[in-house]
């Protein structure tokens, strides 16, 4: 039996996630029963579907369109998604609309029975390789921003889709910038109910959080592993000032991801203080210079001549 026609009995056997329903690739268990499968399976030899490929179909797409796809969708991207023969990946982030996902600008307008997609999304990994992609566009310019984004599976084979490579400094490519011109997209593929795409991205965002955290590297795993293997095929270079160099940069490395999850830890309190209801309300936020993590103070209660009209996160 090959690779693929081993993970597709193990999908259809329920054993690829399961806590996902029975016919899903899953037997309707406890989520907590999924490490003992798959460390019987390891044990066993049998193959693993890449994980580290296919990581945003797995640890976004899937859960996303578990919970809100119709029963169609469902059948249809589940089990390629999950043996690897469909790769995904996250069409959200824009050059105006980082952080402040919300304020994105691609836009989405219904045509017949379907929708047409234009925009541009940046930063999106693995877009080279993707079949489909997890998108969200406006559909609504005309109500709070939050409020007018739906949520789509986009084709990323459909004329108008075009991935051009984003050149680092190493002269690797490991993200892309996308631009979608007249894409067309049938409705049957929109994810949620039109106008409700900031409530299905939260899911795909939330299960990004915890598919991140509980990623498990192997020893040299991530981007220790290149040096790793410098240091054990060349000889010559293991240096007394070059292994401090190295120790310097892994140390500046963690502290700088440790300020950013600060950093954006930060500005969503920040973002959900500026609220007018709620245990932040009434009060206000200062950011250090430095970076350090931001305060809140209280700030004076607004007279009723002057008194604001509530702002939108």
């Amino acid at each position: 039996m090959c690779i693929r026609d081993s993970l597709k009995a193990r999908f259809d056997a329920g054993l690829a996630w399961v806590h996902y329903p029975q016919g899903l690739g899953g037997l309707g268990a406890p989520r907590s029963l999924q490490v003992v499968v798959d460390s019987e399976l390891e044990a066993a030899g049998a193959p693993d579907n890449d994980p580290r490929r296919i990581g945003i179909g797995l640890g976004m797409a899937a859960p996303t369109i578990l919970k809100y796809g119709t029963e169609e969708q469902k059948q249809r991207f589940l089990r390629p998604l999950w043996v690897g023969e469909e790769v995904w990946c996250q069409l959200f982030s824009e050059p105006g609309a980082g952080s402040d996902l919300a304020a994105l600008g691609t836009r989405a307008v219904r045509e017949g029975d379907g929708w047409v997609v234009n925009g541009q999304k940046v930063w999106t990994s693995s877009a080279h390789l993707a079949r489909w992609a997890i998108l969200i566009a406006r559909t609504d310019a005309d109500v709070p921003k939050h409020a007018g984004i739906t949520y789509f599976l986009c084709d990323m084979t459909d004329p108008g889709v075009e991935v051009r490579p984003l050149r680092q400094i190493t002269g690797e490519a490991e993200f892309n910038e996308v631009f979608l011109t007249d894409v067309r997209i049938p409705d049957s593929r929109r994810l949620g109910e039109v106008g409700d795409g900031w409530r299905v991205a939260q899911t795909t965002l939330n299960n990004e959080r915890v598919a991140i955290g509980g990623m498990r590297l192997p020893r040299e795993g991530g981007m220790i592993g290149p040096a790793a293997a410098t240091w054990r095929e060349r000889p010559e270079l293991r240096t007394h000032d070059l292994h401090l160099s190295l120790i310097e940069d892994v140390y500046k490395r963690q502290a700088s991801t440790r300020r950013s999850a600060a950093w954006r830890s930060n500005s969503s309190a920040r973002r959900a203080c500026r609220t007018t209801t709620g245990p932040c309300a009434g009060r206000s936020w200062s950011t250090s210079p430095a970076g350090r993590p931001a305060t809140a103070t209280s700030a004076p209660r607004a007279t009723a001549s002057r008194a604001e009209p509530p702002r939108s996160c």
